[in-house]
């Protein structure tokens, strides 16, 4: 266990509330599609902040490679009275079934994850055919915009200090070309105009 996961476990710790104000809204609506009984996969987790979003009464199968968040991702899913297994795994091999989950969810997790395609080839695995993936990410800039230079600009130092977040990749094409039946991506901003990780989408991918 690296001294760099127990530092991304305590800044993630501090950051909850500052997610929640940044996402909470649009996480409430994004999981209304949840049904109650489901089960669910999420990726990367962290400490548990998508939690009270979640129907009380979905069995959740929690992958997250950081062990250092696992004790108060447990103590958030007990406080929020979802019966949640925590799984020490990677986005990369999930460790279940295939065909296993009602529906995934993926939220500010896959600018961190090394092989992208990989990882949602997974998710595609595990889901039941017609299963959803819920997804709220940050994506790269608008190619050729001041912006997109700055992310490139900041993106060896960001890496080091964010767990190895990309803020120039570009997500929902990853996402489109992941072979879903059906993509549903919107485009948003969130956050100050001077956060190098401001462009974001969010949606709905069926098998």
């Amino acid at each position: 266990m690296s001294l760099s996961q127990r530092y991304f476990a305590a800044l993630m710790r501090l950051s909850d509330g500052a997610q929640e104000r940044l996402y909470g809204e649009r996480k409430a609506h994004l999981f209304e599609g949840l049904a109650p009984g489901r089960r669910v996969v999420e990726i990367g987790p962290g400490t548990g902040v998508n939690l009270p979003h979640l129907p009380a009464d979905i069995r959740l199968a929690a992958v997250e490679p950081n062990p250092h968040m696992h004790p108060p991702l447990r103590r958030k899913a007990e406080a929020c009275g979802v019966d949640a297994t925590v799984h020490a795994g990677r986005a990369e091999a999930l460790p279940l079934e295939t065909a296993s989950a009602d529906a995934a969810i993926s939220t500010l997790v896959l600018c961190s994850v090394d092989d992208v395609a990989r990882a949602l080839a997974e998710v595609r695995r595990v889901l039941r055919p017609g299963g959803r993936f819920y997804f709220i990410e940050h994506v790269a800039a608008r190619a050729g915009t001041a912006r997109r230079r700055a992310q490139r600009l900041v993106k060896p130092a960001w890496r080091r200090l964010a767990d190895g977040c990309r803020p120039d990749q570009a997500t929902g094409a990853l996402i489109r070309q992941a072979g879903f039946a059906e993509v549903e991506i919107e485009r948003f901003h969130a956050g100050g105009v001077l956060n190098p990780v401001r462009p974001h989408v969010a949606g709905v991918a069926a098998k």
